[in-house]
């Protein structure tokens, strides 16, 4: 398994200047070649004669070259080669624009493979660009051409050669990771026939095998990884927090009524908290449903245990807005609360870090600040992050273990389907808070085409001199030339303080500025002193602008659902009624449907599931968790029942000690410890 390590450059047909290209892909070494998985696979199993070919669509044909390729020059910017080529039915010409090199490639009477689509011009049959492969010219290919993402520089027949070379050299040195009854249980084929068959499949029977393995392994390794980081937590011996009758006191001066789901999920916690088990559960909500009040709750009842608490956000703005929360509700009570953000002086950091480390604060709410290591609580009780997906398991573990085993609870306002959630949170119980507080008003969504912008924009001035605020997201900063149809920040603000907005007050918000600046205009916005703020996702999560019951979204086809419905939800939240306005400046059927979706439902759950079914595998949601794996083949959705399958399989392994330690099971192990090596939690007995 050494060799795959090995740097790509050494590959036959690589070299240095190739391997700085690869890198742009991922590719960095022998093993990064095995699992550089095609995105996509060209047929080319039936081949056709030249007179059967239709205009325009992909086909292959098995050709001779029947004379020398000719080439003319136009104009000064175009190049055109012209080659014939003949099969026993009819001849053909292959035409090149742009590509000279290609003129002494191939030899007269040599067979060669061509994919692509004719053009018939007058009583001439053209093929223009296609790709060519010399017969039987790469010993592992079969009729079966895997298609692959590329960069600049990097052609798929690049790709396939050296995957083809990789899997030469390394083909005797692979080993299986899965024990061999695990294998047998499960109707897996070998990693070596996985491999090879993935990249350069015999027929589609041998693919579907080769992609069930490898999509059962990395479910598998990936279940197993987290319930061993369970294991290690139900193992250790919690805090059993006091049953106290002042949480209940204190639910009874809120000014509103808990809805079900609240009382439901608070049940959950209390219970967790009054048991000496350490809890380490998810709360997932809708935006808008509360969960900020049931963290509040939580951390009452573990400082009236005489424990402190912890809150940690993924931004300064919201963890400012959740200090202000949490400090006007707690502070009557007699709780001392404080805040830790990294644009404090250096002197306002160690005081508080000293009130912390004497127990003279009860709960301190921050940023990353949080997890450094000066931060020392004198006796901590219940840990809680909040958009958890920005942060990740190892950040939520280095705050945990500031204390002995503390309660940790983690809230999204991401809505995730129950089965996804179960993968990226497979070390956390769930509970959901799936209920609005009564009396809020759906936000009212309009997607709209290019035309409609003079419209939209009219509308946004009279809701503002009615006395409303509003936010329009771009999704860049600056103009790019690359994608300069987008409507960027910068060139939206200076276009409308010139037009729609010249007598309104205007500001500008995005990732790029400091930290201090972002906090002024976002305190002048929530106070009324700005109408309009244009911005990035930089306030996708957490601000809380009662008054802002305007979203412009330009370029929705830019976001994801799950992000729409995030930007969606920063308006709504007071009396008036809200509004999102989605411009689509696509035009392809996808993003017609995605903006239907919204339109039709403010249900953050149904947007989630639709979100998945519509953008398949990848970074998932947007949300998936730093410090673990991704996946590279698997889908979470459309490989439901193998997911299944390797979760049976997963807690049949972490259940037998035995089996667990076995010497058949060493490798499982070490790829296990390789794969989670950035999560100190991992059971090491793995």
């Amino acid at each position: 398994m050494d060799s795959l390590c090995n740097s790509i450059q050494y590959v036959k047909g690589v070299g240095p200047k190739r391997a700085e290209k690869l890198k742009k892909l991922g590719i960095n070494t022998y093993y990064d070649a095995l699992y550089y998985f095609p995105r996509g696979y060209e047929d080319k199993s039936e081949k056709i004669k030249i007179v059967q070919g239709q205009d325009g669509k992909r086909q292959t044909f098995e050709l001779w070259v029947a004379g020398k390729a000719a080439m003319s020059r136009p104009n000064r910017k175009l190049t055109i080669l012209k080659m014939q080529v003949r099969d026993e039915t009819a001849t053909a010409q292959i035409v090149w624009f742009n590509q000279a090199y290609m003129k002494d490639k191939f030899k007269i009477g040599q067979k060669i493979i061509v994919t692509g689509k004719i053009k018939r011009v007058y009583n001439r049959i053209e093929i223009h660009n296609p790709v060519i492969e010399s017969d039987n010219k790469f010993k592992n290919i079969s009729k079966i051409t895997p298609i692959y993402p590329l960069t600049k520089g990097i052609k798929n027949n690049d790709i396939i050669r050296i995957v083809d070379n990789v899997i030469t050299d390394t083909v005797d040195t692979i080993q299986d990771t899965l024990p061999n009854s695990l294998m047998i249980q499960n109707d897996l084929i070998d990693l070596k026939t996985a491999l090879k068959d993935i990249h350069f499949p015999q027929n589609m029977d041998s693919y579907a095998k080769a992609r069930r393995r490898l999509v059962f392994e990395e479910f598998f390794m990936f279940q197993l990884g987290l319930m061993s980081i369970r294991k290690k937590i139900n193992n250790n011996e919690g805090i059993k927090f006091n049953k106290s009758p002042k949480i209940y006191d204190l639910i009874d001066t809120f000014p509103f009524k808990l809805t079900n789901a609240q009382d439901k999920v608070l049940s959950e916690i209390l219970s967790d908290m009054n048991s000496n088990k350490t809890m380490n559960r998810l709360i997932q909500g809708d935006v808008g449903s509360g969960k900020t009040i049931i963290a509040i709750l939580a951390m009452y009842h573990a400082v009236c245990s005489g424990y402190q608490a912890v809150m940690m956000a993924p931004t300064e703005i919201l963890a400012k807005q959740h200090y202000e929360s949490v400090n006007n509700i707690l502070k009557p009570f007699g709780i001392r609360c404080d805040l830790l953000v990294g644009s404090m002086t250096q002197k306002n950091k160690e005081v508080v870090k000293e009130k912390i480390k004497n127990s003279q604060v009860n709960i301190l709410i921050g940023t990353h600040a949080l997890i450094q290591d000066s931060v020392i609580f004198d006796k901590l009780g219940i840990v809680i992050t909040d958009e958890q997906h920005r942060f990740g398991v190892r950040q939520r573990v280095s705050l945990a273990n500031k204390g002995y085993n503390p309660d940790v609870m983690v809230m999204t306002a991401t809505p995730i389907p129950r089965t996804l959630a179960l993968i990226l949170y497979g070390d956390l119980d769930i509970s959901v808070i799936d209920e609005l507080p009564p009396g809020r008003k759906p936000v009212k969504t309009y997607p709209v085409g290019n035309n409609m912008s003079n419209r939209v924009y009219n509308f946004v001035k009279e809701q503002i001199k009615e006395g409303r605020q509003a936010y329009i997201v771009c999704p860049l900063i600056e103009e790019s030339e690359a994608l300069d149809t987008l409507k960027s920040a910068q060139v939206m603000y200076d276009e409308l303080i010139d037009s729609y907005f010249s007598d309104i007050e205007v500001a500008l918000i995005h990732g790029k500025m400091k930290n201090t600046d972002k906090e002024y205009v976002m305190e002048k916005f929530k106070n009324g002193d700005i109408d309009v703020l244009i911005s990035t996702t930089v306030i996708e999560v957490g601000i809380n602008v009662p008054n802002a019951n305007i979203m412009v979204i330009e370029n929705a086809e830019r976001f994801g659902l799950a992000q729409l419905h995030q930007l969606r939800g920063r308006v709504g939240r007071g009396s008036e009624q809200a509004y999102c306005i989605l411009i689509n400046r696509g035009n392809n059927k996808i993003s017609v449907k995605r903006m239907h979706i919204m339109k039709e439902t403010n249900d953050g759950f149904i947007i989630s599931q639709k979100d998945l079914e519509l953008r398949g595998p990848g970074d998932i949601l947007g949300i998936r968790q730093h410090g673990l794996p991704s996946f590279k083949i698997a889908n979470v959705f459309t490989d439901i029942d193998i997911l299944k399958e390797a979760q049976t399989a997963a807690k049949k392994i972490i259940s037998n000690k035995e089996l667990l330690s076995s010497q058949e099971n060493n490798l499982l192990n070490n790829k296990i410890q390789k794969l989670f090596n950035d999560i100190n939690e991992i059971d090491k007995s793995f």
